[in-house]
């Protein structure tokens, strides 16, 4: 996959070229970049090609940190809260 097919709308370069921008602006820019993403298209594959691109050469920008976080695994599930929960209970 090839930089315009990761960032087709080049919404993840303009993120690295705002001056001061938070770390949850960036993620609301990922999850408007990650919308625009074809049906089909490897979301992680992109993510990575974005890495190589920006978040390898400016390892502190809050964009990086965003980048990375999307290809972390998730926590695997605790219990569930409430009274199902309290009693074993699935639903």
């Amino acid at each position: 996959m090839d930089l315009a097919e990761a960032d087709p709308k080049g919404l993840v370069r303009e993120s690295y070229q705002i001056e001061g921008i938070t770390g949850g602006e960036c993620r609301s820019i990922f999850m408007d970049w990650a919308l625009s993403i074809p049906v089909g298209r490897s979301v992680p594959d992109a993510v990575r090609v974005l890495i190589a691109t920006y978040a390898i050469p400016e390892p502190g920008h809050p964009m990086s940190t965003v980048l990375h976080q999307a290809l972390t695994q998730p926590e695997a599930p605790r219990r569930r809260g409430g009274r199902i929960g309290r009693q074993g209970l699935t639903g």
